[in-house]
């Protein structure tokens, strides 16, 4: 059945699921957003304390590197000390990946054919699988295998794709199947390229990110670029937005991506304008305290905030909230598309925190009571 929107609609690729920890990926799943811990992992405090900011900006998953065996250690009461399923980044030593399956990993990131004999790969496929541990296969450009450079005399979609295909060969050999696969490139063309042809190749679920992607800014767009094209054509199941930034701002940009393209809502949407000289209100700054007030807000939700008449009625008319700036600092605010009141300049601020805030309790409740309905008629 077509949709009354048919521009905005998304098919996604068909992909199996799979389990990391309780969360589903892959399938009809949500998309996940996922980002990775920047501490010592030694250091279990600060990490969870990171992870804890991650959780509360949204993250579903969240890795953490295991370089040592004092990080393994560690990790046990890092993964008991998590909201979310918690993935273990291995590069290397099998025996980490071994330690992490027991510590308490949903996940382990790893690459079958980095950690040495089959033997070792059958270690930590058992290991896996006693514990319930999924894997996540992550090539990346920038350590392809030698032999794959020397046939291809560079990093190119053919060998990101070949490199994914025998890691998931060493995996089915053992006949282990929980695996999801990323086929990473800080060059957003490579990277896009590449999973556009894995998508055909494989059923399993895909990792989604620009590795390198760069600073806040930059990061931002390449990763948008990147992601947001594959996500529109259907391709991808989870998604790590990679910056140089705190990893909260990760999760923070990997869910407008999402809300972006409808394919996930979470928190208040803005829709607000750059300014001009017919500002009835300083626009710019307005918008940034509103969304430093709001981020406690997880009921999805949206806000138009608009200079002027020019554009403001129309945007607030598909809005739950909407401010229009007028003259002499009085200006007009919208409630589910309808004109209703209005607030001074000197209040408005307060004023549309507390909408909000009234809001969200309110769609609060009706879901409340709509899921009791719901158990009523059954």
């Amino acid at each position: 059945m077509s949709s009354v929107r048919p521009w905005r609609d998304i098919e996604r690729r068909k992909s199996r699921q799979i389990m990391v920890g309780n969360v589903p990926v892959g399938g009809d799943a949500p998309i996940t957003v996922q980002t990775m811990t920047n501490t010592p992992t030694e250091d279990a405090a600060a990490t969870i304390d990171q992870i804890r900011r991650c959780e509360d900006a949204g993250a579903d998953l969240i890795r953490v590197s295991c370089p040592t065996e004092e990080a393994t250690a560690s990790f046990a009461k890092i993964a008991r000390a998590a909201r979310v399923p918690l993935i273990a980044d291995i590069h290397f030593h099998y025996k980490r990946a071994l330690e992490a399956a027991d510590a308490g990993a949903a996940c382990l990131r790893i690459n079958p054919g980095n950690i040495g004999s089959d033997e070792r790969v059958a270690e930590v496929v058992r290991a896996a699988k006693a514990n319930g541990c999924a894997i996540r296969i992550g090539v990346n450009a920038g350590s392809l295998e030698k032999d794959l450079l020397e046939k291809y005399g560079e990093p190119c979609p053919e060998a990101l794709i070949e490199s994914a295909l025998d890691h998931i060969k060493l995996l089915q050999d053992h006949d282990f199947h929980e695996y999801k696969v990323a086929v990473k490139a800080s060059d957003v063309f490579l990277a896009v390229a590449a999973y556009h042809g894995l998508a055909e190749t494989v059923d399993c679920p895909l990792h989604l990110g620009i590795t390198e992607a760069g600073g806040l800014i930059g990061g931002t767009v390449k990763s948008s670029i990147g992601i947001g094209s594959l996500l529109w054509a259907g391709i991808g199941d989870t998604i790590r937005v990679s910056l140089s930034a705190e990893p909260e701002q990760e999760v923070k940009v990997g869910f407008e991506i999402l809300k972006g393209l409808g394919l996930r809502t979470r928190g208040v949407r803005v829709v607000s304008c750059p300014s001009c000289s017919r500002q009835g209100f300083d626009v710019i700054r307005t918008v940034e305290a509103l969304e430093n007030r709001l981020e406690h807000i997880k009921t999805p939700m949206s806000l138009s905030v608009l200079g002027c008449v020019v554009n403001g009625p129309g945007e607030a008319r598909e809005t739950d909230i909407g401010i229009t700036g007028g003259g002499n600092g009085k200006h007009m605010v919208y409630l589910s598309g309808v004109t209703d009141h209005h607030v001074q300049s000197a209040d408005m601020l307060d004023h549309i925190v507390e909408l909000v805030e009234a809001k969200a309790a309110e769609i609060e409740a009706n879901m409340i009571d709509a899921g009791k309905a719901t158990e009523v008629a059954e």
